[in-house]
């Protein structure tokens, strides 16, 4: 398979042939992991995030040095010639004279395909506006398939912030790839959007939406858990009368599968009782360990440092 200069804008411009390829890379890196490697020695990632991160800049950045390379970049536009008024499309020109490949963080949907469509170098995506989040689906789908040993088969429940949230949109789409039950928890105002549903119905995904944990503790294989998100609330109101709607705590685990795993794309705030951490359930500190390891495979497959 040939990955070397392809962009990662979203999942769904990857095969399942493809993501299980990258999966396979990943875990020879992984087994790898503490070595130094020099796969990406002499090639520079510009690492451009508009929004905050903390876990998806860190570990690109982790990969990047891991592999051999360097890092250029910024963590938010103030520091960036942004905050003069230069344009997306200027930046993207003038970045791509410095480095091999860039990974960007928008909150505009849409920025990263425009973005692609102006470099001359790879792009990928780390979070454009409320609807893509490529490479965190493909480490929760890596998460699922290394502790669960498969994705076919299971019962997947996501909950919480299904409208504005980017990690479960681009998961859903991810999952579509396989033999997947998928259980949509969420209050009525932040049910996943209708056209999303309708997409991964017509992908031949078993969808059903459910109102509360209760109707999924007892039959989901993975509980995907996300905060609902104030900062993507065009009215704070509506925030206001839905935090805390969903709370996963250690007393709802007596009726769950003994071999259940809960996942969370962090931060967290209320949604997700701490005393979960400490139990086998808990993998999400987990997944930021899969996560650098996935985006060490795509950045060495995308460079072309591996065939």
């Amino acid at each position: 398979m040939n990955f070397k200069g392809r962009d990662f804008i979203s999942i769904r411009d990857y095969t399942r042939e493809e993501i299980e390829y990258i999966f396979k890379i990943a875990m020879k890196l992984e087994a790898m992991s503490k070595n130094n490697l020099n796969l990406l020695r002499g090639k520079i990632l510009a690492s451009l995030f508009f929004e905050p991160s903390t876990r998806t800049r860190l570990s690109f950045e982790a990969a990047m040095l891991r592999l051999g390379g360097s890092v250029i970049g910024f963590s938010e536009p103030k520091v960036a010639s942004i905050a003069k008024g230069e344009t997306l499309s200027d930046t993207i020109k003038v970045v791509e004279n410095y480095a091999d490949i860039i990974v960007l963080r928008h909150p505009l949907e849409g920025a990263a395909r425009l973005a692609a469509e102006i470099a001359k170098i790879p792009i990928i995506n780390a979070g454009s506006g409320a609807l893509f989040h490529p490479t965190q689906a493909l480490l929760d789908l890596y998460t699922i398939k290394r502790e669960k040993g498969r994705i076919d088969g299971l019962t997947i429940a996501l909950v919480g912030d299904l409208k504005y949230g980017r990690t479960v949109h681009s998961l859903a789409y991810a999952l579509s790839y396989y033999d997947v039950n998928l259980l949509l928890v969420a209050p009525p105002i932040l049910r996943m959007r209708k056209e999303i549903i309708n997409d991964l119905v017509e992908l031949g995904v078993k969808v059903k939406e459910c109102s509360s944990l209760d109707e999924v503790i007892k039959v989901a294989d993975v509980i995907y858990i996300t905060r609902i998100q104030k900062e993507r609330f065009p009215d704070i109101s509506e925030y206001e009368r839905v935090k805390g709607s969903y709370k996963l705590t250690l007393e709802l685990l007596n009726e769950c599968k003994p071999d259940l795993i809960i996942l969370h794309p962090l931060p967290r705030v209320n949604e997700l009782d701490t005393r979960i951490d400490d139990t086998p359930f808990a993998k999400y500190f987990k997944q930021t360990w899969y996560g650098l390891i996935i985006r060490m495979a795509l950045l060495a497959l995308i460079l072309g440092a591996i065939a």
